[in-house]
């Protein structure tokens, strides 16, 4: 199972790929890398040169893309490290769960996360070493999307896996994030996560 405490994957990095699935992929890969803990001094400056594809230059997206963008500008790594630890980690919880279980159950380790070990297991996922929490956390799906993106699964395994596993939770929990108390930098990051995951849902459901 992936979710390593790594740098995201720029969208030009997936040279094999056609542009459009690279920058898919890439644009998981960057919400994963913000969700997944906070973000240091390279992420931040790797989230100030994000921009849109020329073709895409008035669309919500791009909108969301310029606004992280200029919110990483104005960021300082120790700023994000509280507004983190308060959105997701807090003193038995933060103020949001970001994992599919609760937000389709309203339990942790309920039967949506046992459906996802399945799919993970048939994909040939394995948990990484180190990682305990649950395999449905918001930013290791993001990742496990952009690798198979990478990785060029057909489009229909993308889809089952897709509207299996994140279509069904992911925009109410970025318009949980967009509207947290304690969310500041992270009102972009739920802007981009938004956006993205509403237009990941209408393409998806288009491609054969």
């Amino acid at each position: 199972m992936p979710h390593q405490q790594t740098a995201p994957s720029d969208p030009s990095s997936y040279t094999a790929l056609a542009e459009e699935q690279a920058r898919r992929a890439g644009t998981y890969s960057i919400l994963a890398a913000l969700l997944r803990e906070s973000p240091g001094a390279e992420l931040l400056e790797f989230t100030t040169r994000l921009e849109a594809d020329a073709t895409a230059q008035k669309s919500e997206l791009a909108l969301a893309l310029s606004m992280l963008s200029l919110a990483a500008r104005h960021s300082a790594p120790e700023e994000l490290r509280d507004e983190f630890h308060a959105l997701f980690i807090g003193l038995g919880r933060g103020e949001l769960v970001p994992f599919g279980s609760w937000y389709q159950t309203g339990f942790l380790m309920e039967k949506p996360l046992g459906v996802l070990r399945g799919d993970l297991a048939r994909l040939g996922f394995e948990r990484a070493v180190g990682v305990h929490e649950p395999e449905d956390h918001i930013a290791a799906l993001c990742e496990v999307m952009a690798m198979l993106i990478g990785e060029e699964l057909p489009i229909e395994g993308q889809r089952h896996f897709f509207n299996s596993h994140i279509g069904n939770w992911a925009e109410t929990f970025f318009g949980d994030l967009a509207t947290a108390r304690s969310a500041i930098f992270y009102k972009s990051v739920a802007r981009l996560g938004g956006a993205f995951m509403a237009l990941e849902s209408r393409y998806l459901s288009l491609l054969d």
